[in-house]
């Protein structure tokens, strides 16, 4: 299929590429100049600079960005991610999907996101912990429990919470657990936090595979990424019955048409640091697995990986996009004429937000909830926003994707409207 020069632009830039759904969505809706003119600015963009003194004495300065998309429904949300290749226009995209995100699951949260350019592999942890409460220091006075509450993102995680809540609550003069989700269970974390975006990813596949007609013992299921997203869907995808015959991951990819014992397969990644090579499987080329005959196709690892030159090689019934933005907008019309039933990044790995939004809720209340609950409001949650999903799609004749967005702008532009413009 041809693209144009915008879209194989698009298919590089992730905030051209959350620009491009915006506008279609918006288009559909017929929203008027002026919301989207609100709509698709960032609130604030703040870039820092974070001087730290390194172990060997040397003063390195790194950059850092915070991006508030939006905070008409809610305070913003969204991870921090510590990696050499973060970019402000990776972070806008980021933020504005954030925002979208938390409206399709109708949680009051609006969306944010932030990042420190760095190579967290050559720091020491008294580095990283420098470069965290540092960054946390220069951002301080747009964060907080009712302003923005940022979460872990690659190469971040709950170590990295405790750090930023104890920076602002020494800052503050009082401990505010609040301030942060993705935290230790012991500083105000909730249970179920950390295998929630992929236990999200699993509810949404058994939801579209009944929406199919399809039955889930016995389905087919490729996974990319053997993370805390796609590790965690695979055991609870396999536990349920599934069939997960392909892993891939950045290595390599290894097979077994009779279904992969996940249990086992982590436990050789963590004596061997690879997948390759695992006796329950042979092995492939990572991107040949993902154009296996399957259900489900669930890939959870990086942007980009479907796009314009390999969408029409898939061969699943099911996509359900447990990575941010891993199909670019030039793909979305193969897949569409290929009759794939995509479950969109905005819905599909809404579990985790879904329960930091639940995080934050006990913390402010003080009253913890066990993981049955948890677990129990997190279904309830991902099922209502799939069928209020799918609904908005047969209404208005479009794809799950476009329909996501529309519903999204739709509840935030209504907020928008209820509040009014300030001046």
């Amino acid at each position: 299929m041809a693209t144009t020069l915008l879209s194989l632009a698009q298919e590089t830039n992730p905030w051209l590429a959350a620009a491009a759904r915006f506008d279609n969505a918006a288009d559909k809706l017929n929203l008027d100049d002026g919301m989207r003119k609100v709509l698709k600015a960032p609130a604030r963009e703040i870039t820092v600079n974070i001087p730290v003194m390194l172990d060997d004495g040397r003063i390195e300065v790194f950059t850092g960005y915070r991006v508030q998309h939006s905070i008409a429904r809610g305070p913003g949300k969204g991870g921090i991610r510590f990696a050499p290749d973060v970019t402000i226009d990776e972070v806008r995209a980021l933020a504005s999907w954030m925002t979208w995100k938390c409206a399709v699951v109708n949680i009051p949260f609006g969306g944010a996101k932030g990042g420190v350019i760095c190579q967290p592999n050559l720091l020491s942890d008294g580095e990283l912990e420098r470069i965290t409460r540092r960054y946390t220091a220069e951002i301080i006075e747009f964060l907080g429990p009712e302003r923005d509450v940022p979460a872990p993102d690659v190469n971040t995680n709950e170590r990295t919470m405790a750090w930023i809540m104890d920076t602002y609550s020494m800052h503050v003069r009082h401990t505010t657990t609040a301030v942060v989700t993705g935290k230790p269970l012991d500083l105000g974390g909730s249970q179920g936090r950390p295998e929630a975006t992929g236990r999200g990813c699993m509810i949404m596949a058994v939801q579209a595979l009944k929406k199919l007609g399809i039955d889930t013992a016995g389905a087919r299921v490729v996974v990319q990424g053997l993370g805390n997203v796609g590790g965690m869907a695979s055991k609870l995808m396999a536990n349920m019955g599934f069939k997960i015959i392909a892993v891939a991951e950045y290595d390599g990819a290894v097979f077994n048409k009779d279904g992969l014992d996940i249990a086992a397969l982590m436990e050789h990644r963590r004596e061997t640091g690879s997948i390759r090579e695992f006796a329950g499987a042979q092995d492939m080329d990572r991107q040949e697995a993902l154009f296996l005959e399957c259900e489900v196709l669930l890939p959870a690892a990086t942007e980009n990986v479907i796009h314009s030159e390999n969408a029409h090689r898939l061969r699943c019934k099911v996509l359900v996009e447990g990575a941010n933005g891993p199909t670019t907008p030039p793909a979305d019309e193969i897949l569409r004429e290929k009759g794939i039933f995509v479950i969109p990044d905005i819905l599909a790995n809404a579990g985790g937000v879904t329960v930091s939004y639940f995080e934050w809720v006990q913390d402010r209340q003080g009253f913890f909830w066990n993981v049955e609950l948890v677990n129990q409001r997190l279904e309830e949650i991902m099922v209502s926003s799939f069928d209020a999903v799918v609904a908005y799609a047969d209404k208005h004749s479009v794809d799950n994707r476009t329909a996501a967005y529309m519903l999204a702008l739709d509840r935030v532009a209504f907020a928008i409207k209820l509040r009014g413009i300030y001046a």
